[in-house]
């Protein structure tokens, strides 16, 4: 499994989930105190204060602790109405063209589907990404109106 942290200008953090490894909180907030804050962190030139964080409804995205790192981060986290997986553009921008392309290949272990996602990622032009957020930034905002209800892509 891949935990995918990117914005408008690419990817910042994969992170490949090991074998007998599940996402808590506790894993969770080690990514986003460590590698993603890092990453964020060197990736962007303005203050942290600007990062604008959608996480959907995971119990380990709304634990409290999690919650409370987010806020002495200062990031902003966006609302993410119950029931509304229509919000999370990884499911349809990112994944969608990423299982087309693993589609039909055969690995001969781990790594090797490690090294092709991550290769996939890099050669990604910026606009798929920039043209994602967009999509993203548009659909959230007629979500949000919506009050959570299902919006048609």
């Amino acid at each position: 499994m891949a935990t995918i942290f990117w914005d408008s200008k690419g990817v910042l953090y994969v992170d490949f989930l090991t074998e007998h490894c599940t996402i808590n909180t506790e894993y969770y907030l080690a990514l986003v105190e460590g590698p993603v804050k890092t990453a964020i962190r060197n990736k962007r030139k303005r203050a942290q204060t600007s990062v604008s964080f959608l996480q959907d409804n995971a119990r380990p995205h709304l634990a409290a602790r999690t919650m409370d790192t987010i806020q002495k981060l200062k990031w902003n986290i966006l609302p993410h109405p119950p029931y509304s997986p229509d919000l999370a553009s990884s499911n349809y921008h990112l994944f969608s063209p990423l299982k087309e392309h693993l589609g039909g290949k055969r690995f001969r272990n781990n790594e090797e589907v490690i090294q092709d996602v991550q290769e996939w990622l890099h050669w990604q032009p910026k606009e798929f990404f920039l043209s994602s957020s967009h999509k993203l930034t548009d659909h959230w905002r007629k979500c949000i109106t919506n009050q959570g209800y299902y919006v048609e892509k």
